[in-house]
């Protein structure tokens, strides 16, 4: 298998409160690798976006580590961020937020050519026209503000303008959210065609399960802070193993039932004051005295994990099998 391009090891990003300390991502390890689409879900205050800033070296951590291409993010020097921000590039929620609403979409696209590129004039106007074009905006729009854009056409412009540097990794936290069904299919449609084109890997951060389904090579399921399920796309849509992703599968309305047929129940508890023990045992249907008592590890399945105890017996089986494969 190659190395992976993002490898993050029990990352912690903790910020104080009158409450003690609220605990946003508390001990995540998580590898993204080339040309690779990971998908992090989870209900909203769960660490994702958090997660994703600490990957792309927006938010410091408390403890912990984030790596890119081999290399901690701290050991970057002030005068290497410029090219390791070349590499990583994100997409956000809100294009009307990401935009500035006083530069034209030339500018946009335009300015991170004049920052990390040495270009004339001619071949910047030349490459910007190629990425409108790319993502399909039309090159006599460059002109436009975005508030004469609709919606769809403004989050293009966030997409164009982050591949105009042609990053390795692109993090899209809720980047079709916002916009509407159409539209984010159309959207999701180009990030799936961009990803070939580019060889791209994606960090997709979203809490929509069918989006989910359409985009990811693997699913890492958060909650609390914490990852408590990662597995291929796949596996996880068809033998989930954990508590709490059978339970978002299963509030996942469909259009021949109508309603979801489960829902979780219970409120997430605060980040501040997480459970002793298993994160999810105060609304799991499943708990018992043990998971009251001690957190559960990231149980290696072989090829998949689950933070859940009810997968124990199974881990031991895997390991016991490896062990035997590996004295024969």
């Amino acid at each position: 298998m190659n190395a992976p391009l993002v490898a993050v090891s029990e990352l912690r990003l903790h910020y104080p409160s009158p409450q003690g300390p609220i605990r946003a991502v508390d001990g995540v390890d998580l590898e993204i690798f080339p040309g690779e689409t990971l998908s992090l879900v989870g209900e909203s205050g769960c660490g994702k976006s958090t997660l994703a800033r600490a990957v792309v070296g927006l938010e410091r951590p408390t403890s912990g580590r984030v790596s890119f291409a081999g290399a901690p993010l701290e050991a970057f020097p002030s005068s290497s961020r410029r090219a390791l921000a070349k590499r990583i590039q994100m997409v956000f929620q809100d294009p009307d937020a990401s935009l500035n609403p006083r530069a034209t979409v030339e500018r946009a696209v335009s300015e991170p050519l004049e920052i990390h590129e040495r270009l004339t004039r001619g071949e910047r106007e030349r490459r910007v026209l190629e990425l409108l074009e790319r993502v399909g905006i039309d090159g006599a729009l460059r002109q436009r503000y975005p508030h004469e854009l609709s919606g769809g056409q403004r989050q293009r412009v966030c997409i164009a303008r982050a591949l105009s540097v042609r990053p390795d990794l692109l993090v899209c936290d809720e980047a079709v959210s916002a916009l509407d069904v159409s539209v984010q299919a159309q959207i999701l449609n180009l990030l799936a065609d961009l990803k070939e084109s580019y060889s791209l890997a994606y960090l997709f951060i979203t809490h929509d399960l069918r989006v989910v389904r359409h985009v990811s090579d693997r699913v890492a399921v958060m909650y609390l802070g914490q990852i408590v399920e990662l597995a291929a796309t796949d596996e996880l849509f068809a033998r989930p193993k954990h508590p709490y992703t059978e339970a978002l599968l299963a509030s996942v309305p469909t259009v021949a039932g109508g309603a979801p047929k489960a829902q979780i129940r219970g409120e997430v508890p605060s980040p501040a004051r997480p459970p002793a023990g298993c994160r999810f045992q105060t609304r799991c249907p499943h708990v018992m005295d043990r998971c009251r008592e001690a957190l559960p590890p990231l149980y290696d399945l072989g090829g998949r994990k689950s933070r859940c105890v009810l997968v124990e017996n199974e881990a031991l089986a895997q390991t016991y099998t490896g062990d035997r494969l590996g004295r024969s």
